[in-house]
Parts: structure tokens; C-alpha cells; sequence
């Protein structure tokens, strides 16, 4: 099996014995690249910036090619054209709703471009929620060619809402209406809200808005168990709508009694993700994961960035954190709507930073839920969100219960990829996160040497315009190349399961399942027969192989390695 990849082209291995780089065999070969379904703007291998990639990273002897020879090599693929961009790398997240929550459309949505499904524990219970995490299994467990689908509960949070009333009560500029603790109350110019609390978080000039905003009062007086208004924008005021207060958060805690029944739930499911609505601070990250530690649950946390109070403790919430979410519609609501462009690029790159998942969210499309093609307004927010790196972005209504959920991850599929096309350079190298000199250092670990390969191995990858082909158990070298957003598809071969799950959500990462043989060699053959087969990549392509990470995979502990490989059939 092991001539299903052969023809090494050129091999980069450096040692940590001593503080400096040594020169060390090449290691074993890995898989190709895909032949994608969705395919962009081909290009030529380009020789010149290869002899630099290759003199950077061929070390002479000892079996790696000398830089001449990775040069005579790659000019003989010079005048083959690669697909480097093939795939879309941006994630698609979907909410699965009354408009998705059958067979038919969870696999329809899959094969458009979905890679996590969202579950929204504000509406329907445990059992209709069962039903959507029993399908995404399936279909995982009869699709094993990469297209993988992530499973995320959304909490619902301390949300503060109206009580329910008969019929919609019409608001008027100017009117006076009220807000009342006791509970049942729904007259023509007071209803009740859930919070008893409201009272107490409420000043007289604050500014109540409904639904994000879609309505807004003036606090103008307050009474023991009740908060007096006056209409500044009306509308219809129906059951149970969302209430904040500009530049507030409620003083609710982050996850309610209910929270703790769903997540329980998703414990017992096996969920990938959970989204943690309204963060405020770090505490409750630690909290949570404490308690999946204590429940033996791999289950990473991703809080939802949408309260006023978060924004002060943004670092230290993704640092305690497994990513973030940029919730846009209740920011906008705590916050100034003109601060939240700013906010989103700010909550993006801190998370890039950090080697942690973005998801850019909340009206991203919203004109689709009843209109079958989006406003120009729309896709510009989807370029942007693709433009500054976000790894995935997210659709709520449009596919829970909107009129056109295909069509709408079409579009979002279709602009994300164009976005994506114009955004790599192919002769343009990552930044080193370790400075050569840091070899010189004695604190220079380990994981700082995986770095430096990560940002070589994608400028090799780069220039050659070639896949990446990773093995992992863990995920962190995949993370890590994700992070790099190098111009071709990352390929994460991974034995774990729930490693498989989670990198689903990583920019430009296509995890695959394998379990792994003791002999390298083997294990390198099945991966790129299986490529072949699933149609990633064909014969005589090339395929930048990675062996790093913490953790070695058939390799002496402290040897990493770069190889390039022709596939063949």
C-alpha cells in the first residue's frame, strides 16, 4: 500500500538535542490534495519562491534533498495547474429549527455546505432536540469522507422577557406604557415581566428595547413593582418578547436553573460545543468546565460575547474559554449598534491571537427568511466577517424557521468562498511566531519548535500550492495550521472521534477518522487512498505532509518533519 504516496519531493526535519537545529532524516509520506467540489481560479506552482521555501527548509544531507533538488523537482511541476483554493475553509454554522428538523433537510443542508448544527435551547424541549442529534449522528456515521458534522447547544441565558398577552398590543409615540413584576398582568397600557429583579437593575432615563431594539421606551418613574414608560419608537408589542436595557446587563446569573437541565443534556448526548449565552466574566467558563471535568465530558465551551459587562473582561473570557462567539444582535442591544463593527474585529482577532474558533453571528442573512436572495448589505457582512478570519459563521433564523434555509447556506457558501479566493498569496509566508533566536533560549519548549514548523510547513504549502496532510490525536497541529490560514485545505487525520467533532469547526480544516497503524508507512498509504477515493485529490498531485505537535506519532520525541510527496495510484 505504501505506493499509493511516493516520490518524495523534498523533506525538512530539525532535531531539539542541544539549543540549535540540527539536520535530521526525512519523515514518513502522508496523503494529497482534494479535488473539490466546489472549485476556484486554478494556478502554476511558482519555481522562484520555491527554491527560497526550499533553501529555507531542505537541510542537505542525512537523506533530505538538497535545495537544487527541490528546485529541478518543482520546475518539472511547474506547468501543472493546482486547484489550491478548492474548498471553502470558513465554517457554516446552521440553526436547526421547524424549517430543518427532518432527515431529508439535515442531509440537504450537509451536502450544501453545513458544518455545525446549532441547537437553540430557547425553543422546543429535550425530545425535539433528541431527534436533531440522533440525525447529525447518523449522517456522520454514513458520511466518512470529511464532511463532518459538529453538534452545538446554545444555552438560553438569563434572558428577561414580557409576559404573554391575548392579542398584540399596538405602542404609540409618546404613550405611556408600563412594566410590572406581578406576574399575569396584560392590559392595554401595562404587561408583567419574568425578572423580579427588573425593578432594581431599571434607573429612570434608561432606555428599554424590545426585540434588539425594534421598539424602544424612556424610563420615566418607577414604583415598588413597577417601571413607567414612555413610548419612543413603537409597534407591536406580542407574547413573551426579549427586553434589555441600553448599556445594561440584568443581574441574572449566566447559566439559569434551566441551563444547568440542558446541559446535563448535552452531557448525556455527547454534544461537540456548547454556546454560553451572556457571559459576563470568566468565573462561570471555570464553573462550567468544572463541572464537565467532574462529569468526565469532552465538551468544549464557547461563550457568546452579547452583555455589556463582557466587554471588559473580554481576555481573560477567552482565555478561560475554548473560542468565542460574536453575538451581535444582543450587543447591539447593551451597546451603542455603532460600536459593534468595531467590537466584532476586536473579539476576532483576539481569539486569533489566542489559536481559539471565532463564530461571527446574528442577522447575517436575516432579509431570507422570507426572501429567497439576500440584500447587498448582507453579503458584504458575510465578506467582511470571512475578510477579518473568523472560522465559521452563523445562521439562526434564516435556516431555523425561515422560508429559503437552503438557499440561504448557499449564499453563504457561495460568498464566503468567492471572499476566501482573494484573500492568499501564495508567495506570502506567515509570520514565525518563535524568532530563530529563541532556539538560543533555554526556555525554548517544545511546543514553540511546533509552531515554527506550523508557519514553515504552511509557506511550503503556500508556494507549492498544495494540501496539508496532518495526523493528530489531539488536534492541536491542526488547530495550529488553522491558524496560519494557509491558501489550501488542511487535511486532519485523526483516531479520536471527538477530536474528528471539534476540528469541524476550525477554519480550512477537514478532519477525517482513521484509526492509525504502528507502521507509518501504511498509515501514510490508507490516507491518501482514501483521499483518492473520496475525490480530494488525484494521481500525480502533491501534498505537503506535517509531522509535529506535542505529542510525536512515529517519530523519536524531540524530530519534526516536512515532507512534499507525488501521489500516485
Amino acid at each position: 500500500m505504501a505506493a499509493a504516496a511516493a516520490e518524495i519531493v523534498g523533506s525538512a526535519a530539525a532535531r531539539m538535542a542541544a539549543p540549535a537545529v540540527r539536520p535530521a532524516p526525512p519523515a514518513a509520506a502522508a496523503a494529497a490534495p482534494p479535488q473539490p467540489r466546489r472549485a476556484v481560479a486554478a494556478r502554476s506552482l511558482r519555481t522562484s519562491t520555491s527554491d527560497r521555501v526550499a533553501a529555507d527548509l531542505a537541510l542537505g544531507s542525512n537523506g533530505s534533498l538538497s535545495a537544487q533538488s527541490i528546485a529541478e523537482n518543482t520546475a518539472d511541476a511547474t506547468s501543472q495547474v493546482v486547484s489550491a483554493n478548492s474548498r471553502r475553509k470558513t465554517k457554516i454554522v446552521c440553526t436547526i429549527g421547524p424549517s430543518t428538523n427532518t432527515r431529508e433537510m439535515i442531509w440537504k443542508l450537509a451536502e450544501t455546505g453545513m458544518n455545525v448544527a446549532r441547537m437553540n435551547m430557547s425553543h422546543g424541549d429535550h425530545q425535539s432536540h433528541q431527534k436533531v442529534i440522533d440525525l447529525v449522528k447518523e449522517y456522520n456515521a454514513k458520511n466518512t469522507d470529511g464532511n463532518v458534522i459538529a453538534i452545538m447547544l446554545d444555552t438560553k441565558g438569563p434572558e428577561v422577557r414580557s409576559g404573554d398577552v391575548p392579542e398584540p398590543i399596538m405602542l404609540e409615540e409618546g404613550q405611556e406604557f408600563n412594566f410590572t413584576i406581578k406576574r399575569g398582568v396584560s392590559t392595554k397600557d401595562t404587561v408583567s415581566v419574568n425578572y423580579d429583579d427588573f425593578i432594581n437593575d431599571v434607573e429612570v432615563g434608561d432606555i428599554l428595547l424590545v426585540d434588539g431594539g425594534m421598539m424602544s421606551l424612556a424610563v420615566k418613574s418607577k414604583t415598588a413593582d413597577t417601571v413607567k414608560c414612555e413610548v419612543v419608537d413603537g409597534g407591536e408589542l406580542k407574547s413573551r418578547r426579549h427586553l434589555n436595557v441600553r448599556g445594561k446587563s440584568a443581574t441574572l446569573p449566566s447559566i439559569t436553573e434551566k441551563d444547568w437541565e440542558d446541559i446535563k443534556f448535552g452531557v448525556e448526548n455527547g454534544v461537540d460545543f456548547y454556546a454560553v449565552s451572556f457571559v459576563k466574566d470568566a468565573k462561570v467558563i471555570h464553573e462550567l468546565k468544572d463541572y464537565l471535568k467532574s462529569a468526565n465530558a469532552d465538551i468544549h465551551v464557547i461563550p457568546k460575547i452579547e452583555s455589556a459587562d463582557s466587554i471588559p473582561n473580554l481576555q481573560s473570557i477567552i482565555a478561560a474559554s475554548d473560542g468565542a462567539m460574536v453575538a451581535r444582535g444582543d450587543l447591539g442591544a447593551e451597546l451603542p449598534i455603532e460600536e459593534v463593527p468595531l467590537l466584532q474585529e476586536e473579539i476576532v482577532r483576539t481569539c486569533r491571537s489566542m489559536q481559539k474558533p471565532v463564530i461571527v453571528a446574528t442577522n447575517m442573512l436575516e432579509s431570507m427568511i422570507d426572501h429567497p436572495t439576500p440584500t447587498r448589505a448582507e453579503v458584504s457582512d458575510i465578506a467582511i466577517a470571512v475578510r477579518e478570519g473568523s472560522d465559521a459563521i452563523m445562521l439562526s433564523g434564516e435556516t431555523a424557521h425561515g422560508k429559503f434555509p437552503l438557499k440561504a447556506v448557499k449564499v453563504m457558501h457561495t460568498v464566503a468562498q468567492r471572499t476566501e479566493s482573494s484573500l492568499y498569496n501564495p508567495t506570502t509566508s506567515p509570520s514565525l511566531v518563535a524568532h530563530p533566536q529563541a532556539l538560543l533560549n533555554e526556555e525554548f519548549s517544545q511546543s514553540q519548535l511546533s509552531k515554527m514548523f506550523g508557519s514553515h510547513a504552511t509557506m511550503m504549502a503556500n508556494t507549492l500550492c498544495t494540501p496539508i496532510i496532518v495526523f493528530t490525536r489531539t488536534g492541536s497541529m491542526a488547530v495550529l495550521l488553522s491558524h496560519y490560514r494557509p491558501s489550501s485545505t488542511i487535511f486532519a487525520f485523526t483516531n479520536e472521534e471527538r477530536v474528528k467533532q471539534r476540528l469541524a469547526l476550525y477554519q480550512g480544516v477537514v478532519p477525517i477518522y482513521m484509526k492509525f497503524s504502528d507502521d507509518a508507512e501504511e498509515t501514510f498509504s490508507r490516507a491518501i487512498s482514501s483521499l483518492l477515493s473520496a475525490q480530494f485529490v488525484k494521481e500525480g498531485d502533491y501534498v505537503t505532509l506535517v509531522q509535529s505537535g506535542v505529542k510525536s506519532i512515529w517519530r523519536e520525541e524531540s524530530t519534526h518533519h516536512i515532507q512534499v510527496r507525488k501521489v500516485q495510484g
